[in-house]
């Protein structure tokens, strides 16, 4: 099985094909990714970019846009004050599948 490594969103991923993942919340419109592969595994051969390897491309195909993480909250609090502040923040993602490794 083949596998790469990618960035996206100033994140890396190692993908194969056929693979789902959570990205960060790409730009609107977004149908199809190319991305660049920093490094490819194929059995035991491996292959290292410098920064990318040349004439490997990585497709990506947007499945859905807008997905919500987990709500993550947030506490402030000052002992002995009366002092408390409580936020909520839910990260918001968009969900890709890898079609191909060429």
């Amino acid at each position: 099985m083949k596998k790469a490594v990618v960035k996206i969103g100033g994140k890396q991923f190692i993908v194969a094909e056929k693979e789902t993942l959570l990205v960060d919340l790409l730009q609107e419109g977004t149908k199809e990714l190319t991305l660049d592969a920093l490094l490819v595994i194929d059995g035991d051969k491996t292959q290292v970019g410098t920064p990318t390897v040349e004439g490997v491309k990585v497709t990506a195909v947007v499945i859905e846009d807008l997905v919500k993480g987990e709500k993550v909250r947030v506490i402030r609090y000052k002992a002995k004050k009366r002092v408390h502040k409580e936020n909520g923040h839910r990260q918001k993602y968009s969900k890709i599948e890898i079609t191909s490794i060429k």
